[in-house]
């Protein structure tokens, strides 16, 4: 017999909670966060509580439950419901913390988190000076990925005052957030 959806979801979830193995626990939240692509699971993984999951995960040592963890993040706050929880649950500061990871992947989705979480109430947070300076440190990238996202950050969520304020900052100032490693 066929799970349903939900109990699929369900099961994915407690084999989270209850395994012991990185990998395993790896895998897992790899399924979840490609499931929050699908906006027909939007409501059961708001159900399982896995928005509080990919969030508490932010803030592992093991950089690949990070990635996965920020990138279902990325694909479930396109949808309003998801977002303002996100917001509400003070999940941008640890969206930001993720802009300092070495992890290119990890980074991109960060970026295009606070992109989505943007509103007239969160823009304050989301645009804050030090997040600022740092698009304009990754608008130098290497990568073509992270510095034409960073562009389209700067020039679509920031204002010219905000970006200005940013470049006259960090010319004064010893850059602090490595870019990620390829």
């Amino acid at each position: 017999m066929e799970l349903g959806r939900l109990e699929y979801l369900q099961a994915l979830v407690t084999e989270f909670q209850v395994t012991d193995s990185a990998e395993a626990k790896e895998q897992v939240l790899a399924n979840l966060a490609n499931f929050a692509y699908d906006p027909r699971n939007y409501e059961y993984l708001r159900q399982l509580q896995v928005l509080d999951l990919f969030l508490d995960m932010l803030t592992e040592d093991n950089e690949t439950l990070v990635e996965f963890a920020i990138g279902g993040l990325c694909n479930l706050c396109l949808d309003k419901t998801n977002k303002d929880y996100i917001l509400e649950a003070n999940g941008v500061e640890p969206v930001i913390n993720c802009l300092s990871s070495s992890n290119e992947e990890t980074v991109m989705s960060a970026v295009t988190t606070l992109m989505y979480l943007t509103t007239p109430q969160s823009r304050q947070q989301t645009t804050a000076l030090p997040v600022v300076e740092c698009m304009l440190r990754f608008s130098l990238s290497a990568s073509r990925r992270l510095s034409n996202l960073a562009t389209v950050f700067l020039e679509d969520y920031c204002t010219p005052l905000q970006v200005e304020e940013a470049r006259n900052l960090s010319k004064h100032t010893a850059v602090g957030i490595p870019l990620p490693k390829d």
